[in-house]
């Protein structure tokens, strides 16, 4: 069945994002792949501009297992994982230029367990100096979205990360819990990597931040999302998604997502 037009930027590709930007023609988004000298880290570059808008407009956001990087006008700042949802209100004009790292992608940068940022906001500045305050003011300054765009990888390559096999590891791991909906469970997951699922658990909150039954669980809410808004019964979604029964995947959706499955239906629909 196609989908509504208001729902023309809801893909695979940005889950997590709800409801983004349904209907309003003020706002444009779009994804760049980053530059093979970068490529081990980033997973891609989004950026999003709105002009006129006469209210302001929430997004609300269900974070993603990643690192991200963000430069508005409003803050400059690195995210952790963030288990809560969270939300950034757009007035009148501007833009917003992300970094989405890979899984595990932003451990070479920190040089520490990603656990450190797990549910924190970090100026770049305050993480990277001079030279990072330096980064945000070239990229506010430029006008153009690509050129920004060359700004920041320029600056990520200066830095000189090396490739990690344990961070290509866990980014493949991550995928698996993603793309693979049987998978519902941490042992599941360890069997599949030939780990212990205590050797998981470490693995993960060292280059995720995050533990994998956290991870595991946020991406089937990602695939709840989706699949609620394709009309399927949240009794037989539930099972299917590993969930106990339908009031525990009720629970999770709303603490995550801001509302009830239902209500989001009807939101999107």
């Amino acid at each position: 069945m196609p989908r509504p037009p208001q729902a023309r930027l809801v893909e695979t590709r940005q889950r997590g994002w709800v409801n983004p930007y349904a209907g309003l023609d003020a706002f444009d988004f779009f994804r760049q792949a980053p530059s093979a000298e970068i490529a081990a880290f980033v997973e891609h570059f989004w950026v999003v501009t709105w002009t006129g808008l006469a209210e302001p407009y929430e997004q609300r956001i269900v974070s993603h297992p990643t690192v991200n990087m963000t430069i508005t006008e409003d803050f400059h700042r690195f995210a952790g994982v963030i288990r809560g949802g969270f939300s950034y209100t757009m007035r009148g004009s501007g833009r917003v230029l992300g970094t989405r790292f890979r899984p595990g992608g932003f451990r070479p940068f920190l040089g520490g367990p990603v656990s450190q940022l797990t549910d924190r906001f970090v100026e770049i500045g305050e993480m990277y100096g001079a030279a990072g305050a330096s980064l945000v003011e070239q990229v506010l300054a430029e006008p153009d979205a690509r050129a920004a765009i060359g700004l920041v990888e320029r600056f990520l390559a200066s830095l000189g990360p090396e490739r990690d096999p344990l961070a290509e590891e866990v980014a493949a791991l991550v995928a698996m819990a993603e793309n693979e909906v049987s998978v519902t469970r941490v042992d599941e997951l360890a069997a599949r990597s030939g780990r212990s699922v205590r050797s998981l658990q470490r693995l993960f909150r060292d280059y995720v931040g995050i533990g994998p039954k956290w991870v595991i669980r946020r991406f089937r809410l990602h695939e709840a999302a989706e699949r609620v808004y394709e009309g399927l019964d949240l009794a037989t979604l539930a099972v299917e998604l590993g969930y106990t029964d339908q009031a525990h995947l009720t629970r999770d959706f709303t603490a995550a997502v801001g509302m009830p499955p239902a209500a989001y239906a009807r939101l999107r629909g």
